[in-house]
């Protein structure tokens, strides 16, 4: 127990310190927003990856999926590294950096605004992004409480406390840069706890060549006819775990926490180590993530279980986890303690500056720059306490009560935020010929899927077919639809005609 709280406390000081430090570098929107721009490769590359793996990842994803499909699931991890970090870099890093900084836009509703010249899909966009940031932010507890409370025998409600208040200080005091520090330093504890961790479990299962062999003697419930489904690289599912690795991969390119991370690199030249860097601590974090809950079902006898006998999918990794040595308890719990306050911080972050410049200023009166950005600086501040606290209050209640609307909102979040934005933001960045009707288009179609979903998954009716009821795929139909509608519409729509979009793609043209 000492161990543990000594590490803890090392790992708070070292937090709140580096938010005080950057106080100076948030003193303006630009610095407070996006660090200046002018932020390095390896300080990008881990922000963009303590962003897209939290304790979400690591507890829940991690212990679900490695369930239902074995080490299979491995591949969510590989599909995350190449499509998520290397493609989403390769693809959308420089364009994004050199078209935002072009049109002076801080968020991604502040660059559709900009893009398509229109003030309502500003407010359109930052309207999504509020509604579905906030329950996705709520679900980031849920990892972090299960192994507080076995490692401590600390109440959840206190978990969620005491994470929110720690995020709070320095994200409020630092801005951008205090969140990317923290970022690089909790990327670190990330990469070296989920080595430790997966080498300390095979060990207890004898290594790796006794623990797959154990996991080829249990039969899958959804193919018992298939020997060694667990053991197998395309699990007894191979058709669900592709819509997994779609999501989870491809969807990063249409949310606004991820993609702004590219507004704030500094230069091409830091674009292409991003991409590197990013990859490999995919690679490490996500793959051994999902590698190491592959083997969960060795763990079948001393996990929890629901009434009707289905297996708590959180519950999974904390048991995995819970005999090791405290040392390495201690570093699993700084670990997912990174991953869920990277995350957080990165998401509130987002969510108080999209609903400060891009729904509240515009709809002030105006005293003049210096006043305003004062005013956006407050407001944003402000925001973030105000953010930390609605999501902390939803993820107690949820845990507390048996709200069930809670937590299916959290599950669409992810599918509503990719489907409405993934195919309008990809297509604008590399044609002008994109219309505004096809990006109003995009929007209407990636949130009615996700909606259409939860009706249908409330009134206990099937959404579509057996396959689309899943959220998850319910997710890459929204995704994959809006990267057919947005062509089409376009097709048939007449885009803007606007001398500085023109000139801009020219310039591209020209440097590529």
């Amino acid at each position: 127990m000492l161990i543990k709280i000594l590490l803890l406390l090392v790992f708070v000081a070292i937090t709140v310190t580096v938010g005080v430090a950057n106080h100076k570098s948030a003193k303006s929107v630009d610095g407070f927003v996006l660090g200046g721009r002018n932020v390095g490769p390896w300080l990008s590359a881990f922000a963009y990856g303590t962003s897209y793996f939290s304790a979400v990842i690591f507890v829940g994803y991690a212990g679900q999926f490695g369930w239902k499909y074995g080490i299979s699931s491995t591949w969510i991890g590989i599909g995350n590294a190449v499509i998520g970090s290397l493609l989403a870099w390769w693809i959308l890093a420089r364009r994004t950096r050199n078209m935002t900084q072009h049109l002076g836009s801080k968020t991604m509703p502040d660059y559709f605004g900009k893009r398509f010249n229109s003030k309502a899909l500003r407010l359109a966009a930052s309207t999504i992004v509020f509604i579905f940031l906030i329950p996705y932010t709520a679900s980031l507890y849920n990892g972090l409480s299960r192994l507080f409370e076995m490692a401590f025998g600390i109440d959840y409600a206190w978990c969620v406390i005491a994470m929110a208040v720690l995020t709070a200080i320095y994200v409020v005091v630092g801005g951008y840069m205090a969140t990317a520090w923290n970022d690089f330093i909790q990327g670190i504890i990330m990469l070296v706890g989920i080595v430790a961790v997966v080498l300390a479990v095979l060990h207890s299962n004898g290594g790796f060549t006794s623990a797959v062999q154990q996991l080829a003697e249990i039969t899958a419930e959804t193919n018992p006819t298939m020997k060694g489904a667990f053991a197998s690289w395309f699990g007894p599912q191979p058709l669900y775990l592709l819509g997994v690795v779609m999501l989870t991969s491809l969807g990063t390119w249409g949310l606004p926490q991820m993609v702004g991370k590219f507004y704030a690199i500094k230069s091409d030249s830091a674009i292409r180590k991003g991409t590197i860097i990013s990859t490999i601590f995919a690679v490490i974090v996500a793959g051994g993530c999902y590698f190491l809950g592959g083997f969960g079902r060795l763990y079948g006898d001393v996990i929890e279980y629901s009434a009707s006998g289905t297996p708590v999918y959180d519950s999974i990794i904390p048991s995995m986890v819970s005999n090791l040595p405290d040392f390495l308890i201690a570093i699993v719990v700084v670990l997912v303690l990174s991953a869920s306050i990277s995350t957080l911080s990165s998401l509130v972050l987002t969510s108080s500056s999209t609903l400060t410049l891009d729904m509240i200023m515009p709809l002030s009166k105006s005293r003049g720059p210096e006043a305003d950005e004062k005013k956006e600086i407050v407001s944003m501040r402000v925001l973030i306490v105000v953010f930390i606290v609605i999501s902390s209050v939803i993820a107690i209640i949820q845990v507390k009560s048996s709200v069930t609307f809670i937590a299916q909102l959290m599950g669409i979040s992810w599918g509503a935020l990719a489907g409405a934005f993934l195919a309008p933001y990809l297509c604008s960045l590399y044609s002008k010929r994109v219309s505004k009707a096809s990006v109003w288009a995009s929007f209407a179609w990636g949130i009615g899927v996700m909606i259409g979903n939860m009706i249908c998954t409330f009134t206990g009716t099937t959404f579509i077919n057996a396959y689309f009821a899943s959220p998850i795929n319910a997710g890459v139909l929204a995704m994959a639809g809006g990267l057919i509608i947005v062509p089409i519409v376009s097709l048939f729509s007449k885009a803007g005609n606007s001398p500085e979009i023109d000139n801009m793609f020219k310039l591209y043209a020209k440097n590529e």
